[in-house]
């Protein structure tokens, strides 16, 4: 029998002489409690937030991307896009143009960054579920346009049969007296809207590649390839075929790579967010120290009692340590479970909605096993940590040898 451990539980169930530590404890417990609940709440919610926005650019962004290192555009030859279309674990290849350019309808105009893809994009990167208004149609003379510039341009599907005229600027040496004619103009129709984020929402209007290469003078250049992957392909192994095949004048990228200062922005803000919390969970585990040292001066006569029979002063120690991680591990436990119960309402019944015009509805919840992990073995810690001062000091004063 583990006699620390034993006499601690009776400790902790015990009624007291003075009702006031029973009180403190019960604090102590609800304070590790609502502390681990915060953590795993906050912790899940970030997960859920991380991975909607992660989904939004990854339904833009492609599994790989290729570039040229130096240029705007390339133009690879039969042999290697063949190469590259036969690649394990590649389902799509899709080539895209990309460049500036202005919009115009009516009195309005904006400027926005034209993407052509070719016609196998809608299928690697499915947009039926982001388009707010109209469908998602590129052929022949339409276009889709994100949500920004529809409003700034006040134009949208039931605009259809009003073409907005995309201007950009002839390749080669214009004379810049004759401003009309240094320009490519094409009438395009809105087809559809989309809404990802603001950062696309303001910026792309995604067109036919052909009509993209037509109005930016190019034949067959592209300015990247994109390439969908099967989900159970090895990203990093196919990333490094493809390096090895179009060799050291391409740049070739992942999602993150492509995103690089996004995916370390996320994992910064969570970093900071336990940090945060954890420093709120230290303050309350100030009540462990407050419930111990109360503890121990009422089982003054006890400690004297049982160092009379032969205990020694780390067996005593270890009672009051056991005491206060009880405290600590009931009150993680209850915090663990509660915060998973809170989490799943949220994933059940959306209690908690974003406003209107967001892509999701509710606050997005996804559990991560690191997470309970790390919360878990950070309360423990603290717990371990403010028991142990008390006991160590307190047990001292109560004792002489």
């Amino acid at each position: 029998m583990n006699l620390p451990l034993f006499i601690a539980k009776r400790y902790l169930i015990s009624k007291k002489s003075h009702n006031a530590i029973n009180i403190i404890s019960g604090i102590s417990v609800a304070g590790v409690c609502i502390g681990t609940m915060a953590l795993i709440i906050v912790l899940s919610a970030f997960n859920g937030l991380s991975d909607l926005v992660q989904t939004l650019y990854n339904t833009f962004d492609a599994d790989i991307e290729i570039t040229a290192k130096q240029g705007k555009t390339f133009l690879l030859g039969v042999e290697q896009m063949q190469t590259l279309k036969s690649t394990e674990g590649v389902t799509y290849c899709v080539e895209v143009v990309e460049g500036n350019a202005l919009l115009k309808f009516d009195d309005k105009q904006c400027v926005a960054t034209i993407k052509g893809v070719s016609p196998n994009y809608e299928q690697m990167n499915p947009f039926d579920p982001l388009i707010t208004e109209g469908i998602f149609n590129l052929k022949k003379n339409n276009i889709v346009f994100g949500r920004g510039i529809s409003y700034r341009l006040q134009s949208g599907p039931d605009d259809s049969f009003s073409p907005i005229s995309v201007y950009a600027p002839k390749r080669g040496n214009i004379s810049t007296f004759d401003e009309e004619g240094g320009l490519n103009e094409l009438k395009m129709y809105p087809a559809g809207v989309f809404s990802i984020n603001d950062e696309f929402d303001d910026k792309y209007v995604l067109m036919n590649i052909e009509k993209a290469r037509q109005l930016f003078d190019y034949t067959n250049e592209v300015t990247s390839i994109e390439l969908g992957l099967k989900p159970t392909a090895n990203v990093e192994q196919i990333q490094q075929q493809v390096s090895t095949l179009l060799g050291n004048n391409y740049e070739v990228k992942n999602r993150q790579q492509q995103n690089a200062l996004l995916y370390k922005t996320l994992k910064s803000e969570k970093l900071w967010t336990f940090i945060i919390l954890v420093f709120i969970l230290i303050i309350a585990t100030f009540n462990v120290i407050g419930s111990l040292t109360m503890l121990i001066i009422e089982k003054k006569r006890d400690i004297s009692i049982l160092h009379n029979i032969g205990a020694d002063i780390q067996l005593i120690r270890n009672i009051f340590l056991m005491e206060g991680m009880l405290i600590t591990i009931i009150g993680a436990v209850l915090g663990v479970l509660f915060g998973i119960l809170v989490c799943w309402l949220q994933i059940q019944f959306s209690l908690v909605r974003f406003t209107e015009g967001y892509v999701v509805d509710a606050y997005p919840i996804k559990f991560e096993p690191i997470d309970f992990v790390s919360v878990v073995g950070v309360v423990l810690l603290i717990g371990f940590i403010a028991a142990w001062y008390p006991v160590r000091v307190f047990t001292r004063r109560q004792l002489t040898f």
